[in-house]
């Protein structure tokens, strides 16, 4: 007679709800030139942001495509920052530089639209921006120019910011 074993079957995955959005930039195919020959991995940059103000960049490497994307997401969630979104724009004009990129922010007027080219419009949009201007100067390169873009995003303050830092009130600056 067979004996009947009691299966116990696994609970069906339930997928998390994140509350960020994330956007892969670039995966890079790089080389590593050993004695026994070269050795391949997958670079890639990810993006992350919930578009309420909070945005971060990861990037990682990996032996394999999807393994390298896990580890950018997860880096980039672990370098979150908080950005000051007033009224879909930023709150004064910015250059944020990395390397030998340079990316100059402009706030501009409701309506007027996302106006920024390659990898820096990508920040701003999962940052939460609406309206804003900005031109990149320098390199191009994905990697740099979200680098620069952060960096300029990390140095922004509203007026409440100034004021709570110099003890004043807002009317008096």
């Amino acid at each position: 007679m067979a004996q009947q074993q009691k299966r116990e079957f696994r609970k069906p995955r339930v997928e998390e709800k994140d509350e960020f959005e994330k956007k892969m930039l670039a995966v890079r195919r790089v080389t590593k030139v050993v004695k026994g020959g070269r050795t391949m991995r997958f670079s890639a940059l990810v993006v992350v942001g919930d578009k309420k103000g909070r945005v971060g960049m990861g990037l990682a490497k990996a032996s394999e495509v999807p393994t390298a994307i896990d580890k950018a997401t997860k880096a980039a969630k672990k370098a979150l920052i908080t950005v000051p979104v007033v009224l879909g724009t930023i709150p004064h004009e910015t250059v944020g530089k990395f390397s030998k990129t340079s990316v100059k922010m402009l706030p501009s007027k409701k309506g007027s639209g996302l106006i920024a080219g390659g990898a820096a419009r990508t920040v701003f949009e999962l940052a939460g921006y609406t309206d804003i201007t900005a031109k990149i100067y320098g390199s191009t390169d994905k990697i740099n120019v979200v680098r620069a873009t952060i960096n300029g995003l990390k140095g922004l303050r509203t007026k409440e910011q100034i004021a709570m830092l110099r003890g004043k009130s807002v009317e008096e600056i």
